[in-house]
C-alpha cells in the first residue's frame, strides 16, 4: 500500500519534467494551444529548439565555465573540509571546538544577510572571476561538509592511525592511505551535493560575475538570459530545450553515483 502511495506522490515530481520535456520538442505557436499533447505532426520540430538555444545561451562556453567552477569548487571542498574535520577531531582543544562552531554557525546563517557583504568582498579580493567563484562555493559548502566528515571521522579508530605513524609512515599518507579511503561513502555523498550548487546555482554566480561578459556565463546565467528572451518572443520550447540541456549532466551523474549516495547519506546510521 505505502508503495503504491509513494509511487503516486512521486508522478507530481516526474510530470513537470516530463511536461518540459515534450515541449523542448514542439515548435512555440503549439505550446500555448495546447502545452501538455504530445509533439506530433506539424507541432514536432525535432532538435531545432535544442540546436537555437545551444547558440542563444553560447552553451558550450557556459558549459564548460560551469564545468571548470563546479569541479575547482568540489575538489576544494573535498580536500579542504576532509583535512580540517581531520584536524578537529584528533586534536580536540578549544581551537578546534571552538572552529567547529564557527563552522556550525556558518550552516544556521541564512545567505540573504551575507550576499551584499559577500559581494564586496568579492570584489575587493578580485574574486569576481570563474576561478574566483571556487573560492566562494568552498565558503558555502564547508559548514556541512566538515559537519558530515566530523562525524565519519570520529568513527574511524585513532589505533590504525597510531599503528601507521609507528610503521613510519607520514601524515600525508596516513590520511589519503587511511583516512580516506575509509572515508569513500561520505566522500561520494558530498562529491554530488558539492556538484548541485555550483552547477544549479543562479543567484551567487549572477550576482560575483557582475562583468556582464557573455564568455564568462554559467550554464544557469545562460538559461536565465534565454528566459527573458522567452518572455519577449514566446520561445518557450527554446527555454525548453535548455532546461532538459542544463539538467541531463547532473542527472546522468546521480544515475551513475546512486548507489554510493544513498550508502553515504546511511553512513554512521548503525555500527557492524
Amino acid at each position: 500500500l505505502w508503495t503504491v502511495l509513494f509511487a503516486v506522490v512521486s508522478l507530481f515530481w516526474i510530470f513537470p519534467i516530463v511536461l518540459v520535456l515534450i515541449n523542448s520538442f514542439k515548435q512555440k505557436a503549439y505550446i500555448s494551444k495546447n502545452a501538455f499533447s504530445l509533439p506530433a505532426g506539424k507541432a514536432f520540430v525535432g532538435l531545432e529548439n535544442y540546436v537555437r538555444g545551444i547558440e542563444t545561451t553560447q552553451f558550450f562556453a557556459s558549459f564548460g565555465w560551469t564545468l571548470l567552477i563546479t569541479v575547482g569548487s568540489v575538489v576544494l571542498i573535498l580536500v579542504c573540509t576532509s583535512m580540517c574535520a581531520w584536524w578537529i577531531v584528533r586534536v580536540n582543544n578549544w581551537a578546534a571546538k571552538l572552529l567547529y562552531t564557527l563552522f556550525l554557525f556558518n550552516m544556521i546563517v541564512p545567505f540573504q544577510m551575507v550576499m551584499f557583504t559577500l559581494s564586496k568582498i568579492a570584489d575587493m579580493l578580485k574574486l569576481n572571476t570563474p576561478w574566483g567563484l571556487c573560492i566562494v562555493y568552498l565558503g558555502f559548502g564547508a559548514g556541512l561538509a566538515v559537519f558530515i566528515f566530523t562525524g565519519v571521522i570520529k568513527g574511524i579508530p585513532q589505533e590504525l592511525e597510531e599503528s601507521a605513524m609507528i610503521d613510519g609512515a607520514s601524515v600525508p599518507r596516513i590520511f589519503f592511505q587511511i583516512v580516506i579511503p575509509m572515508s569513500r561513502p561520505i566522500l561520494v555523498y558530498t562529491i554530488i551535493s558539492s556538484f548541485l550548487t555550483p552547477w544549479t546555482d543562479f543567484v551567487v554566480a549572477k550576482m560575483i560575475l557582475n562583468s556582464g561578459v557573455s564568455s564568462d556565463w554559467t550554464v544557469a546565467i545562460g538559461l536565465y538570459n534565454m528566459l527573458q528572451k522567452a518572455l519577449v518572443n514566446s520561445y518557450f520550447s527554446r527555454f525548453c530545450a535548455g532546461g532538459v540541456l542544463v539538467a541531463v549532466p547532473i542527472s546522468i551523474l546521480f544515475v551513475i553515483m546512486q548507489k554510493f549516495y544513498v550508502e553515504g547519506i546511511t553512513s554512521g546510521a548503525a555500527k557492524g
